[in-house]
C-alpha cells in the first residue's frame, strides 16, 4: 500500500517512447537498462508514494550523454528525470509518465580545486563524503550535511540542507554557478567564481531547488571552507522538548556561533539508544557542536551550558575526540534505522517529513506536534536541525491497517497547517516534489503558482523535465 499521486502527466505515445527507446540504444548500447529491477530502484521507494518507474534507465559518464539524451527524448516527447542516488524524499525521482531516468553516478570527477579561492568545480555525481575525503589533505570541507551520503547535484537540485546550516546555511548559499543542460540539449552556464555578482537574473538560484524540473545540472561549482583549528561536541538533556527548543532560541539570539544544533525528543532518544548501543538519557536532548580556535571552542561550550542550565538542562559534556564525536553524530545520522528498527514488520512504513517555522515559534510547534501525537495514538520519533527552526518527524505506521494510516495522514497534514499558520513552510530541506504540492498554493498563493508554470513553460515548453513534479496543476 502507498499514497497514490493525482498529478499523473501524461505518457507519451507508445510508437515514440518505442522510437526514442531504440535511438537511445543505438547511441549507448548496454549503458541503457529496461530490466524491471533496475527501473524499479531508480523510481520513489523511500516514502508512501507508490514506485512509479521510468521506461529505462541511462547510465551517464559525460554531459555529451545527457545532452544526448535530451535531445532524443525532446525530439519524441518522452519525459527525463535525474537521479543522484536516490535519497530525495518527496518522490523527485518517481517517473509519473514514465520516460528515461538520467543516472550520474558514474560523473563523479571533482575537476578543480581552487584552494585559494575555497571553491571547487565538480560533476554532479560526486557525493558529499567522496568530496571531503578529496579535500581532506588541504585542509578544506564542504560543510553541508543531510546525513545521507547524497549526490552534489540532487543536493542541489533540492535546496538541501542539513545538521550544519545554522552556521555555513544550506545549497543556496553554497553553489557559485552552474552548467545546465536545457531543453534543447545545449548549455546553460549560469555564473562565474566570482563571489557576488550582480550580472543578469540570478539563474544559478533559479536552476538550486528546481528539482530536475528545468533543465539537467551537468556540473557545479561550490564555496568551500577551511577546516576548523578544533571541533567540540557535546550533549544535554533536558525535561522537556520545550525547555530544549527554548535553549537553542536562546543560544541563537545571543549570538553564540553553534555550528551544529539537533533536537531528538525521548522517543528518538530511546531508538538511538537501542540501535546505536548508547546509553543516554531517555529525555529531550540537545545535540551540539562549535567550531574554531580552542579558546573559542571553550568559551562557547561554556556559554551554552549556562543556557541550558537556566532552560531546565542537566550537565553538558563535550569532548573534541574525534572518535567519540563521531560515535554521537553517526547516531544522529541514523535516525532514520533507528526508528524503523522500533517496529520490525514488513507491512511497517516509516516516513521522513519536515517543516519549518520562524525561530520564536519553534518551541510551540514541536510541543504542539507531541501532543497531536499522544491524541492520535502514533508513533513519530521528532529530529530536527532547530538553529534554524527546521525539525522532522519520521512516522511509523503498519501499512495493512487503515485507519492507522489514515491518522498517519491526518496528523501530516495538520502538521504542514501548523507550521504555515506560525509563518513557517511545508518543507525546510525534503522539497515539493510528488508528496507536498498540496500545500503550495496556501503557503504562496495562486500568484506565486501561476509564475512558476510560467518559468516551467518558457524553459521547458515541451514538459520533459521532471513532469508531475513541484507545481500542481492548475
Amino acid at each position: 500500500m502507498g499514497t497514490t499521486i493525482t498529478n499523473n502527466p501524461p505518457r507519451p505515445e507508445p510508437e515514440a517512447l518505442a522510437s526514442a527507446l531504440h535511438q537511445l540504444a543505438a547511441r549507448f548500447g548496454n549503458r541503457l537498462i529496461t530490466s524491471q529491477a533496475v527501473r524499479e530502484q531508480h523510481g520513489h521507494t523511500t516514502t508512501w508514494i507508490v514506485n512509479q518507474p521510468p521506461d529505462g534507465v541511462v547510465m551517464a559518464q559525460e554531459t555529451a550523454d545527457i545532452q544526448d539524451v535530451v535531445r532524443i527524448c525532446a525530439r519524441h516527447r518522452v519525459p527525463v528525470i535525474p537521479f543522484g542516488t536516490g535519497t530525495s524524499l518527496e518522490g523527485q525521482v518517481n517517473a509519473p509518465a514514465g520516460g528515461i531516468s538520467i543516472d550520474l553516478r558514474d560523473m563523479n570527477k571533482v575537476l578543480a580545486v581552487h584552494a585559494e579561492d575555497l571553491d571547487c568545480v565538480i560533476q554532479p555525481g560526486v557525493t558529499r563524503k567522496a568530496l571531503n575525503e578529496h579535500l581532506r589533505d588541504q585542509g578544506l570541507f564542504f560543510p553541508i550535511d543531510p546525513g545521507a551520503d547524497a549526490s552534489l547535484g540532487g543536493m542541489a537540485s533540492t535546496r538541501a540542507s542539513g545538521t550544519n546550516a545554522v552556521r555555513y546555511g544550506t545549497m543556496r548559499e553554497s553553489v557559485l554557478a552552474l552548467k545546465v543542460v536545457r531543453g534543447d540539449g545545449e548549455i546553460i552556464t549560469t555564473g562565474t567564481r566570482a563571489k557576488k555578482s550582480s550580472a543578469g537574473y540570478d539563474l544559478t538560484h533559479l536552476f538550486v531547488g528546481a528539482e530536475g524540473t528545468l533543465g539537467i545540472i551537468s556540473e557545479l561549482t561550490i564555496r568551500l571552507r577551511g577546516i576548523p583549528e578544533t571541533i567540540a561536541a557535546g550533549a544535554v538533556s533536558f525535561e522537556t522538548v520545550h525547555g530544549a527548543c527554548q535553549a537553542v532560541i536562546l543560544a541563537i539570539q545571543t549570538g553564540i556561533p553553534v555550528a551544529r544544533i539537533e533536537l531528538l525528543n525521548a522517543a528518538q532518544v530511546q531508538a538511538c539508544n537501542a540501535y546505536s548501543k548508547l546509553t543516554l538519557p531517555e529525555t529531550p536532548l540537545l545535540l551540539m557542536e562549535f567550531h574554531g580556535s580552542e579558546v573559542e571552542v571553550a568559551e562557547q561550550s561554556k556559554a551554552f551550558g549556562e543556557i541550558a542550565k537556566e532552560c531546565g538542562g542537566g550537565d553538558f559534556s563535550w569532548t573534541t575526540k574525534p572518535e567519540d564525536r563521531t560515535k554521537l553524530w553517526q547516531a544522529r545520522h541514523d535516525a532514520y534505522w533507528s526508528v524503523k528498527a522500533l517496529r520490525p514488520g514488513d507491512s511497517i512504513g516509516v516516513v521522513a517529513t519536515d517543516v519549518c517555522v520562524p525561530i520564536s515559534r519553534l518551541a510551540d510547534c514541536v510541543s504542539e506536534t507531541e501532543e497531536d501525537l499522544k491524541r492520535l495514538n502514533l508513533l513519530s520519533p521528532i529530529v530536527g536541525h532547530v538553529g534554524d527552526g527546521n525539525f522532522h518527524c519520521s512516522l511509523v505506521c503498519d501499512t495493512n491497517d487503515a485507519g492507522e494510516m489514515a491518522r498517519g495522514e491526518e496528523f501530516m497534514h495538520r502538521l504542514v497547517e501548523r507550521a504555515q499558520a506560525m509563518d513557517g513552510t511545508c518543507t525546510g530541506e525534503h522539497g515539493i516534489g510528488q508528496g507536498k504540492q498540496k500545500y503550495l498554493k496556501a503557503e504562496l498563493g495562486p500568484e506565486a503558482l501561476d509564475a512558476m508554470r510560467a518559468l516551467k513553460q518558457a524553459l521547458d515548453p515541451l514538459n520533459i523535465f521532471n513532469p508531475g513534479k513541484i507545481v500542481p496543476e492548475a
